[in-house]
């Protein structure tokens, strides 16, 4: 593998190479966070191909003394990737509304103590709205709030599926054991 320096310097100038590169290297990590909020693969990859358009146009913009280019790059898929979920012109959300008294207890991040594959293989068996969800708040550490605002749901509805998926999520851990 390529030292990632020399083929951002190459990105930076604009050497398709260098992109194909960064963008082969990092495959595979963006193909999964973005299967967390598409199910079609046409759209995983879009997702995918929006983001890595905004880091090669914004790559001036990553300063190395504020974190690690592997988090700016995340992060900018991810955005991509809300971005795109949030303006689908005929995006169909499986969502119920749910009242703002249901009850609501934030308990721990039950992947905390699982490994990468693990996680993924759980998640994936997740109803797609309720994967949505779980992935921004345990994984992504968003609040409840910046999730509603996201997605475009009341924060009740995500409070919900949280709590959905702690229970379905339970049900996976005591099969598995």
């Amino acid at each position: 593998m390529d030292n990632l320096k020399e083929i951002l310097a190459g990105c930076r100038r604009k050497e398709r190479q260098s992109q194909e590169k960064l963008y082969r290297q990092f495959y595979p990590v963006l193909f999964a966070l973005c299967r967390n909020f598409f199910e079609d693969k046409h759209e995983i990859v879009t997702a995918i191909n929006n983001g890595m358009m905004k880091v090669f146009k914004n790559l001036d913009q990553y300063d190395a003394t504020k974190g690690e280019f592997f988090n700016w790059m995340y992060t900018t898929v991810r955005n991509a990737a809300l971005t795109l979920l949030r303006d689908k012109k005929t995006q169909h959300f499986d969502y119920d509304e749910i009242k703002e008294n249901m009850f609501f207890e934030a308990k721990e991040n039950p992947f905390q103590e699982l490994e990468y594959d693990d996680i993924e293989v759980y998640m994936s068996q997740l109803p797609m709205a309720t994967r949505r969800v779980s992935s921004l708040f345990y994984l992504d550490g968003f609040s409840v709030k910046e999730i509603a605002e996201a997605l475009n749901i009341s924060e009740g509805t995500v409070k919900w599926h949280l709590s959905e998926s702690r229970s379905r999520l339970k049900i996976i851990f005591e099969k598995s054991i």
